[in-house]
């Protein structure tokens, strides 16, 4: 794959069993590029406090952010709620990887973005943490059931990728309602500093779309859908399905150089 200008990542959950590391390492493989941006959640410290699983692929994955950063590619860390305690060290720079609470990207093409994680917008997670908690460990579960229904697809060669933590988001209404309440608040933040649109994560469903005329972005996860943002040298961005050796576009993706 020919070098990139942007990468945006969210919410990995490295040390935990349901982070898909070996398609990550695949991903980071074929996509070059001049800048990272990790949009929090890297680390998954609220299960690590349960248990910890941390295999030899997340440690790779670990390595080859250092190793990026090492050979000049820009690497920012915004943290996200699941790695809250590295926010005591934003402004600080760790292994050339600058930690900020949150970020404003300008596109080739002149298009300013506020990237944040998202969960200061999530009500929930700000004032009811046990709550989230729990619906953490709910979607935990329901990633690990997953694990095992596509194995099962895969013996009755069953061709294709189903979610089961996304059709249970789908079809239950106040996960929709939270959805366009959540994206609702990330777009009025970006309006009110003037910005051109919003890159965040959190809440695990990716999109790439026009909101009320800005541009919302999320990236999505690498424990359910494993997403990516991409921005082309020409300022297109491109959210990405890695599913293996081949990128495939993400149902809801645009070329946001086209918006």
């Amino acid at each position: 794959m020919p070098r990139v200008r942007t990468v945006f990542l969210s919410d990995i959950h490295l040390g935990t069993r349901a982070c898909q590391a070996d398609r990550l390492l695949d991903f980071l493989r074929e996509h070059p590029a001049d800048r990272l941006y990790l949009v929090g959640d890297i680390i998954d410290f609220w299960s690590m406090s349960r248990s910890i699983h941390w295999s030899a692929a997340q440690n790779t994955v670990v390595q080859k952010i250092l190793r990026r950063a090492r050979h000049g590619e820009e690497v920012i860390f915004i943290p996200g709620n699941h790695d809250e305690a590295l926010r005591d060290y934003v402004g600080t720079v760790f292994g050339e990887i600058r930690v900020e609470s949150e970020w404003v990207h300008e596109t080739a093409d002149g298009r300013r973005l506020l990237l944040v994680h998202g969960d200061e917008f999530d009500q929930v997670t700000r004032y009811h943490k046990w709550v989230a908690v729990l619906g953490d460990m709910a979607y935990n579960l329901l990633v690990r059931i997953n694990v095992w229904l596509s194995w099962g697809r895969r013996k009755l060669g069953v061709s294709g990728y189903w979610s089961l933590a996304g059709y249970a988001k789908r079809k239950v209404k106040k996960a929709l309602e939270f959805i366009f309440e959540f994206e609702q608040s990330v777009i009025h933040a970006a309006r009110s500093r003037g910005l051109d649109g919003v890159v965040c994560g959190h809440i695990h469903w990716a999109a790439l779309r026009e909101i009320e005329g800005l541009l919302y972005v999320n990236c999505g996860d690498w424990v359910d859908s494993c997403t990516a943002i991409v921005e082309h040298m020409d300022g297109r961005l491109e959210l990405v399905q890695w599913l293996g050796k081949v990128s495939t576009p993400a149902l809801e993706t645009v070329l946001a150089g086209e918006v």
